[in-house]
């Protein structure tokens, strides 16, 4: 891609995830001269293990390890974090958002109509997920299948490739919503790192005009009226320190999870999909479900508790992944993430494992065993009513953030659904506040 130097767009978003490729798809449609900067790569995904360890575990950049050793992962790619995720989607919590002044219903109703939004069919749910579910069954868990953003005429039975790229095309990523952009005119340029935003005027009148962002061991400007910062739950607080706002980042949320493992007397060959059924506690902030492992991760998790005699076991081993909402705390710093867990976090982790433990048992499981905690969403960390008001504008008049970083409480929830919604609205208010600006500079 040529860098056009000190180039003007009607908008620059930042980062490619669900909540940046809406963005960019729904501002380029209208017209719009949109600009996407991705610090990840945009090679297709091939379903390989180490393309995804690159894309996720790339010490400080996809990886980062907690206070308390726990380790924390996002997608540095195109496509984000969606690129590798398990697909399960989760309505908004409606009634959350509108003590904030944010109804996403209608949103709601429009992505469900654009993208693939349904439980697997039963042909597609692996040997694995339906024993846990005959656990759950007799252990008097009420346990159900999950919505899910995969295509199920493309998705392959025996598959577990969801985790590192889907290489057929099934799942749907945010890689689906950005090349739909580029069809209608927008501009990506990947391995480009945004450090800063632009703003002329002191404060608190402050409008942002551009971004400053590395990209083949240069430093380039680009410049616009309209900054989106969708760089998720890290990468935006990190830019927004560096752009005058010192306040983000000050605490977040990571939605830990741990994963409960037992050996049943069966082997089960080949992959599966993740996540195909499982159990929602609201009011308890736990979620449930299956959990298909590839082996490299089953040995990884196996050997970080010490539970060497179980390594190989991997082919009759069933596990249940417990994730749960933590409190807001930690700090991001510019380089850095890290945060401990509560007390009440770890009582709601061993609550969840105790269900899980409980199904397993039942299903006929022994050497049951947990792991240690994990987690893949960082948010709370830019907060509605906190750095964003209810248009997600931030103090920089002009400057905005659309990704985890928003969400205001704790959460708990596969977020790509939501952040889908939380984009559309966004791109609607962007597309109206310009009609009037034009307006009003014609009269």
């Amino acid at each position: 891609m040529t860098i056009q130097e000190n180039a003007r767009y009607d908008a620059i978003i930042v980062g490619s995830g669900p909540a940046g490729a809406t963005l960019a798809k729904s501002l380029s449609e209208q017209g719009k001269h949109v600009l996407i900067l991705e610090w990840g790569s945009d090679k297709p995904l091939t379903g390989s293990f180490w393309q995804m360890a690159g894309i996720a575990a790339i010490p400080s950049k996809g990886a980062f390890v907690g206070n308390d050793l726990s380790l924390l992962i996002r997608g540095i790619t195109a496509g984000g974090s969606s690129a590798i995720n398990y697909a399960t989607a989760m309505l908004p919590p409606f009634e959350m958002f509108d003590r904030y002044g944010i109804d996403l219903r209608d949103e709601a109703k429009e992505i469900q109509q654009t993208i693939p939004y349904a439980p697997l069919p039963d042909d597609l749910i692996g040997p694995r997920a339906k024993r846990i579910w005959q656990g759950a069954d007799k252990a008097g868990v009420k346990w159900h299948k999950l919505d899910k953003l995969i295509d199920s005429e493309r998705c392959q039975s025996g598959c577990h490739l969801c985790g590192y790229g889907c290489p057929h095309n099934a799942k749907w990523t945010a890689r689906d919503f950005l090349q739909e952009a580029i069809d209608a005119g927008a501009k990506l340029i990947t391995k480009a790192k945004v450090t800063k935003v632009l703003s002329e005027k002191e404060p608190p009148h402050q409008q942002a005009v551009g971004v400053e962002y590395q990209h083949d061991d240069g430093v380039h400007l680009a410049f616009a009226e309209q900054v989106i910062l969708a760089a998720g739950g890290i990468g935006s607080p990190q830019i927004l320190q560096q752009s005058g706002i010192e306040n983000a980042g000050q605490q977040f949320f990571i939605d830990p999870v741990v994963a409960v493992m037992g050996a049943v007397d069966e082997k089960f060959k080949g992959g599966e999909v993740p996540m195909a059924a499982g159990l929602h506690l609201p009011e308890e902030g736990i979620v449930l479900s299956d959990l298909a492992l590839p082996k490299p991760f089953f040995h990884l998790f196996t050997a970080q508790v010490g539970r060497f005699n179980r390594m190989m076991s991997a082919d009759n081993t069933l596990t249940i992944m417990v994730k749960v909402k933590d409190s807001l705390s930690g700090k991001i710093s510019p380089n850095w993430a890290s945060k401990s867990l509560s007390n009440e976090d770890k009582q709601r982790l061993n609550q969840g494992a105790d269900i899980a433990e409980s199904i397993l048992a039942a299903a006929g499981a022994k050497h049951i065993y947990r792991t240690h905690h994990f987690a893949a969403h960082q948010g709370g960390s830019a907060a509605i009513g906190d750095i964003v008001d209810s248009q997600l504008e931030t103090k920089i008049k002009g400057l905005y953030v659309c990704d985890a970083s928003v969400i205001p409480e704790a959460w708990g929830l596969p977020p790509t659904f939501t952040l889908l919604c939380l984009a559309k609205r966004l791109s609607k208010h962007l597309l109206t506040a310009k009609v009037k600006v034009e307006a009003t500079a014609e009269t």
